[in-house]
């Protein structure tokens, strides 16, 4: 059964689409039983982009399966870049979340479709729009671990007391086995010392919950969406794609100490220490 993990931070600009894209496509890489899902929850489409489906030529997307238009099954694309599959999305999807809004139990309709096909899959991972809406909360209703990229830049922490506080309330109200997985710090640059500050000011907040990996700021991973592939097709050598397969495998040794722990990192507790 797949292990769904939710990749939000409602700041923008923060490498979560990034994060999705390559994460994805280093557990892909990673062995060859690992049958890995990226769902694009974002109308921006650009996790669809960079694994390169032209997210204007889909048949369906992720908004057509949200509204139960068509089965998750018949709007999955495979990508042969990143030898994964993908739930594309479009500016279509931009009115899913007014949609949502109207149906019963519209927070849920994610989960409910992804529950159906959980069981091809090693690992589920779901980009979330950089905004805390119904999107979102379907994406934290469906996951069981959420991912949170943190810019190592200055005003890193803002907004994530309001993050925090939303994944508490998901937890109590719709998916009560909702976990966060770890916290990532992205745009990282050794020759910054703010980037170091700031590097040590995460790792304080949240101790343990952070990841060892820090994602660089590197030309080359900057580089790779506009060729539609992840790092690891576009430049295996690269700094970002060694960071990235690093992450895959402490991701993949998360998961399995959550199938066998209910360590939890506390929200209530970690957004008193922002």
């Amino acid at each position: 059964m797949a292990r769904i993990i939710a990749i939000t931070n409602q700041k923008g600009g923060v490498g979560k689409t990034t994060t999705a894209v390559n994460l994805a496509a280093s557990l892909a890489a990673g062995r060859a039983s690992n049958q890995v899902l990226l769902v694009d929850l974002d109308p921006q489409g650009n996790a669809t982009m960079g694994c390169g489906i032209d997210k204007h030529g889909v048949r369906a997307t992720s908004y057509d399966v949200l509204l139960n238009e068509v089965d998750i099954s018949e709007a999955l694309q495979y990508s042969e870049t990143a030898q994964m599959q993908i739930l594309p999305a479009n500016g279509d999807l931009t009115g899913a979340e007014v949609a949502l809004l109207d149906v019963e139990s519209g927070q849920a309709r994610l989960r409910g479709s992804l529950q159906r096909i959980a069981a091809n899959f090693d690992f589920i991972l779901i980009d979330c729009p950089p905004s805390l809406n119904m999107l979102t909360v379907n994406a934290l209703t469906a996951a069981q671990g959420v991912i949170i990229p943190v810019q190592c830049e200055y005003y890193a922490l803002e907004g994530l007391s309001a993050l925090l506080q939303t994944i508490d309330k998901v937890r109590r109200s719709t998916n009560p086995e909702l976990r966060i997985e770890g916290m990532l710090r992205t745009m990282y640059d050794s020759r910054n010392r703010l980037a170091e500050e700031v590097s040590s000011q995460i790792e304080t907040h949240f101790g343990k919950e952070v990841y060892t990996t820090i994602i660089p700021r590197n030309v080359r991973l900057a580089e790779a969406p506009s060729y539609g592939q992840p790092i690891i097709v576009y430049d295996p050598s690269s700094r970002g794609s060694e960071t990235y397969r690093n992450l895959a495998k402490e991701v993949r040794q998360r998961a399995r100490q959550q199938s066998t722990s209910t360590s939890v990192l506390d929200t209530a507790a970690a957004e008193r220490r922002l």
